[in-house]
């Protein structure tokens, strides 16, 4: 049995019966502690779908990582930048609109959630690495474009490859 913590279970509560079915294990919902109960490997599965969506992530978004080539890793951005004003730079990953968080998920295709200050982001194992540097660069100040760029250049190596 493992246990987490979240800030609104309205999501979870919504969801508790179709990710019971859909994970074989059994969820006990307490106040804000959210509790998970079945075999090890469901509940290690069903672990690392909770966690996403303790972070932030829809039950829809969160339930892309049965698929084992998805993962979910979290950055903090205190971790790459000296700056106090951590507002102003949750605001660059932003964009104005949500545009630069919404351009970089379509280019990589994957989902991020910022949260206070950290970034949650869900894709294929094999960009993680590529949306990681991305996003610690686009913290570190880099121009958007030049992460844009950045993150097509990629794409273009992978389809050469893939060709």
């Amino acid at each position: 049995m493992e246990n987490f913590y979240f800030r609104n279970t309205k999501e979870i509560r919504n969801e508790k019966e179709a990710l019971e079915k859909k994970l074989k294990i059994a969820i006990k919902i307490k106040g804000k502690q959210v509790s998970i109960e079945g075999p090890a490997v469901n509940e290690y599965e069903a672990s690392m779908i909770i966690k996403a969506m303790e972070f932030g992530f829809s039950a829809r978004k969160a339930l892309l990582l049965q698929n084992e080539n998805m993962i979910f890793r979290k950055i903090s951005i205190k971790d790459f930048t000296r700056k106090k004003n951590l507002k102003e730079v949750r605001g660059r990953i932003i964009g104005k609109e949500g545009k630069t968080k919404r351009t970089i998920e379509n280019i990589s295709d994957c989902d991020i959630e910022v949260y206070d200050n950290e970034l949650g982001v869900i894709c294929q194992a094999e960009e993680i690495e590529e949306v990681t540097t991305a996003i610690t660069n686009l913290i570190r100040g880099t121009k958007q474009a030049n992460v844009y760029s950045f993150l097509e250049k990629m794409n273009k190596e992978k389809k050469k490859y893939n060709d």
